[in-house]
């Protein structure tokens, strides 16, 4: 079944066109990679699913209903979750904290007071934590964190609210690749074992081929190729975007990490 279904979706702006015409679905229990080099649209298009951005035209449905015009916070409470390029969390809170204000936020529950609601939802918050490996320091301070370990924590707090999509902006962003591998993992067992459809952006080919099940390719905010990661692979417009007609072997393998993996 397709969770979240986008037809033609464009945005331009003023004369630059950053995505054109991009239609593709993304099913429960799947992991679907939005590749393309620099300025491709990646993040524009992320934008326009969850409502950051409003699309000049096209169509994005999510379980059957569309969530054009709909703002981030409406998205985000008919179970769409998201993580950021750039890890944003409350520093001055505990690990623990960060996640029950998440859970706070999905129970309509943020009014309480602070008083009330540092005892509430610690239980919950801690089976996330678990989840992502996490409640072993529960009780630190996210200022004092790993930029692994937010990564991991960022991960609990989109699982919050129960998200049936999982929107992964450059989720490996700064990690090691020990690191990568290790929270794509984590986010391929989500996808398998409680069936979220996950659409994620990421640089590392390596990462890419190794963990998604299917890939899109973004060049000049268009749609260029789709398909399982050794149709993608193997595709002649995705190797000319990523290695270039003139590029050496050297520089190429660098550049598109595994694309040129055999």
């Amino acid at each position: 079944m397709n969770v979240l279904s986008v037809r033609n979706l464009s945005k331009a702006y003023g004369g630059v066109q950053a995505v054109s015409n991009v239609s593709f679905e993304v099913a429960a229990g799947e992991l679907l990679a939005l590749i393309g080099p620099n300025g491709a649209g990646k993040t524009t298009c992320f934008n326009l699913l969850n409502g950051q951005l409003e699309a000049d035209s096209g169509t994005v449905t999510f379980e059957g209903r569309p969530l054009t015009g709909l703002k981030p916070r409406e998205i985000w409470r008919l179970g769409v979750g998201r993580t950021f390029q750039i890890t944003a969390t409350f520093c001055s809170m505990t690990v623990r904290e960060n996640v029950q204000m998440a859970l706070l936020s999905h129970h309509g529950r943020l009014g309480s007071l602070t008083s009330v609601a540092t005892h509430m939802y610690v239980d919950e918050a801690d089976a996330l934590l678990d989840r992502v490996g996490m409640v072993a320091q529960a009780g630190r301070n996210c200022a004092v964190l790993a930029y692994g370990d937010l990564k991991r924590m960022e991960l609990a707090v989109a699982l919050a609210n129960q998200p049936r999509l999982l929107l992964m902006d450059e989720p490996t962003a700064g990690m090691a690749p020990r690191e990568r591998n290790a929270l794509m993992q984590l986010a391929a067992g989500l996808a398998r074992d409680d069936r979220i459809a996950i659409l994620f952006t990421e640089h590392d080919m390596d990462v890419v081929f190794a963990h998604a099940h299917r890939i899109i390719v973004l060049a000049g905010g268009e749609l260029i190729a789709q398909g399982r990661p050794d149709e993608v692979r193997a595709h002649p417009k995705v190797r000319e975007v990523y290695l270039g007609a003139g590029t050496t072997y050297g520089a190429a393998h660098e550049t598109a990490g595994g694309l040129t993996h055999a």
